[in-house]
């Protein structure tokens, strides 16, 4: 997955017809807040009615003079109607004001890529509110970081890994359900999503340590041999996954941001947020609209374009998620190829069918396992996994710079050029 970010502005009144642009970072982020239209004025309460002009009963005090106001008249000024100290008062005005709402956001390094949480203060939820919901969900995708690493040797994936061809290992439910949706992929994917790929972990050098080195085939055809997502054994009832393969290694890197970022939302919603979004690298989950009510954008990257700010489409989005697979991030280019992260299991090298693919569903859980499927099956086949998965839409632009729309996004995805071309 791609792991650059563009920080998006702080908020800032939009005149006119002014909209923002939220984009990710394959499609790079960017945001922009609006001043919240003024609620109507309250009317004045209605007056009460005139008191009788009889006088008190007998035995009754006479009122107590009221201090010298608009309702009572001063000395030597004439009496008029409803001037006594009995009149009625007419009650203040409730006059509103206007609200600017105000974007408040959390940025830090967590999964091995920048994640962003921003929301928008509300007349009901100020930052004082904000503030402790989103570091509570960005502690949350931390917790899920610490249990799905490979680079912590405690982990509950490292803990599977030590294990590989010798026992099963008891994982929490986290683990478990992310396991569980990598095979479910696998299986939709005619296996091209395998989390066994990083039996490759060393060989090809695209994070630490990177190197535009080109690794002989004898070591990658070596390595492949221990990928297989069929030797990943999961007992759902004993909440146990054992690797029947001794070295087999598993990675959730391809999958586990996208979970990570539902449960920060589901944090927020919790929370009674109503207007946010949680990015992770790749993976965007937005909830509500804009504070002036109209919706995001979405601003799908050129994949050879000048900068990470560089589109070549839009799409509105409310209440979706988008998780973006592209050979840009994390690459270089080498004797006219260009080499990048996503590694075909079925070759042991870089995939070559797409340069991006932009995955629409209503929760990066799925947006996040299905891209990098699709971008490995290629647009022919990637479009029609996308369309068998209920409420999954896809643009991929190919190798050859094609652009692919799936049908369930036709009509939505706003088209302003084609991408750049290039290697």
């Amino acid at each position: 997955m791609p792991s650059k970010l563009l920080h998006p502005p702080r908020a800032a009144a939009l005149t006119g017809g002014a909209r923002a642009l939220l984009a990710l970072p394959i499609a790079a982020l960017a945001l922009a807040g609006v001043t919240a239209c003024m609620t109507p004025v309250v009317p004045v309460s209605a007056l009460p009615p005139t008191p009788s002009s009889s006088p008190p009963p007998s035995g009754t005090a006479a009122p107590a003079a009221a201090p010298a106001s608009s309702t009572t008249p001063q000395a030597g000024s004439p009496a008029g109607p409803g001037t006594g100290p009995d009149a009625p008062r007419l009650a203040a005005p409730l006059i509103d004001t206007p609200f600017e709402a105000r974007r408040v956001a959390l940025e830090a390094g967590a999964m091995g890529t920048k994640v962003t949480i921003a929301a928008f203060t509300t007349r009901t939820m100020g930052e004082e509110t904000l503030r402790p919901a989103i570091a509570r969900a960005l502690d949350e995708i931390r917790r899920l970081e610490a249990v799905m690493t490979t680079w912590r040797e405690d982990s509950e994936v490292s803990r599977v890994n030590a294990a590989a061809g010798r026992s099963a290992v008891n994982v929490g439910p986290d683990t478990l359900a992310v396991i569980q949706k990598s095979l479910w992929i696998a299986e939709r994917s005619e296996g091209t999503f395998d989390i066994t790929f990083d039996a490759m972990r060393g060989i090809w050098k695209f994070d630490e340590g990177a190197e535009d080195r080109v690794p002989s085939r004898a070591t990658i055809e070596a390595a492949r041999r221990l990928i297989d997502w069929k030797q990943v054994i999961v007992d759902p009832a004993a909440s146990t996954v054992k690797l029947g393969k001794p070295n087999m290694r598993i990675s959730l890197g391809g999958i586990a941001k996208g979970y990570a970022v539902d449960a920060a939302a589901k944090i927020l919603d919790a929370a009674g947020v109503p207007s946010f979004f949680v990015q992770a690298g790749g993976d965007l989950f937005v909830r509500g609209t804009k504070p002036d009510g109209s919706r995001f954008k979405v601003g799908v990257r050129d994949p050879r374009g000048a900068h990470e700010n560089d589109f070549f489409a839009s799409l509105e989005v409310v209440n979706h998620s988008f998780s973006t697979a592209g050979d840009y991030e994390r690459s270089f280019v080498k004797d006219g190829r260009r080499y990048h992260h996503i590694i075909d299991p079925r070759t042991g090298y870089p995939a070559d069918a797409c340069r991006s693919v932009t995955i629409w569903a209503a929760d990066a859980f799925t947006a996040d396992a299905v891209d990098d499927a699709v971008f490995l099956l290629g647009p022919e086949k990637g479009l029609a996994l996308v369309e068998s998965i209920d409420g999954v839409g896809a643009v991929i632009v190919d190798k050859s710079n094609r652009v692919w729309v799936s049908r369930r996004l036709a009509g939505l995805v706003r088209q302003f050029r084609a991408p750049t071309d290039g290697i």
